[in-house]
């Protein structure tokens, strides 16, 4: 038996060396994930383009039809949305990855090694907020193509940011539990029916304000819409205004509504986890 083997199987709980164990197998884990995707680049990047080609299809082709609330360009009204939606599509390639190891038996054969449990969920969890960054990157590099710019600060730009990436680490959690559930990769349309409505009902592309009155209130309130009116305040880009409760607290309902996510699908995802069928 190894000596790592000893050390996990007679550390008490709390021992530092259990928790160290487990850091460094979540790192080799998330090495593991990432690995992937320099295997796969296509697949990588057609999942960091398409969001920049709906900004030239919104931005471009439909903008000219849009009016921001109180004027202002539509490409800055729509540039926070698209960094927002951008976290959302990144969920279906969170369910797939945790989903195919699923199918495959590469779970199974994780959950027979002697190394942490926790450690193939925070390994895919860091491994997906580290994917959500590059691409967030992009669409900033995109944005910034474009004429989009933040004019408040860069403290504010860089709350604005920690925002979106808090509502892709929420999530990354929702969809590892639904992989875990489901547990069939072509189950992903059933994520997708999910993730498009999520999108569309929210004030990404058009302000809340705009649609009927309870389609506006349900807009107002989806957890998408929160972050998307929170950066458009940070940023200082137009369309953050609104006189619902809402709008006005998009910032705190921007941390409440991730932290809300993380609360129940994390403890959901590790409880899965632990009772899947060896």
């Amino acid at each position: 038996m190894s000596e790592r083997t000893v050390q996990l199987g007679s550390a008490a709980p709390g021992d530092v060396s259990r928790w160290r164990w487990a850091m460094a197998d979540g790192v080799v884990l998330t090495g593991r994930a990432l690995a992937h995707w320099v295997r796969q680049p296509a697949q990588v990047l057609v999942g960091l383009l398409f969001p920049v080609l709906l900004v030239v299809m919104f931005g471009y082709l439909l903008g000219g039809a849009m009016t921001v609330p109180g004027g202002g360009d539509y490409r800055e009204f729509l540039l926070p949305g698209m960094f927002a939606m951008t976290m959302v599509f990144g969920v279906e390639a969170t369910y797939a990855a945790v989903a195919t190891d699923l199918a495959r038996g590469v779970t199974d054969r994780f959950r027979s090694l002697p190394m942490a449990s926790s450690a193939v969920l925070t390994g895919r969890a860091a491994a997906d907020l580290l994917h959500a960054a590059v691409a967030l990157a992009v669409m900033l590099a995109c944005g910034w193509a474009v004429g989009w710019h933040p004019r408040a600060g860069l403290p504010a730009a860089a709350g604005a940011v920690g925002l979106l990436l808090l509502l892709r680490f929420a999530l990354i959690w929702v969809g590892i539990h639904l992989a875990l559930v489901l547990r069939r990769p072509e189950s992903v349309v059933v994520l997708q029916i999910l993730v498009w409505p999520l999108g569309f009902t929210s004030s990404a592309f058009v302000a809340s304000e705009s649609m009927p009155g309870w389609l506006g209130a349900v807009a107002g309130w989806n957890p998408l819409s929160a972050t998307v009116t929170a950066c458009r305040e940070l940023f200082g880009n137009p369309g953050s205004g609104g006189g619902s409760f809402a709008a006005e607290h998009a910032v705190i309902l921007a941390v409440a509504w991730p932290l809300l996510l993380v609360a129940v699908f994390l403890p959901l995802s590790v409880r899965r986890y632990r009772h899947l069928a060896g």
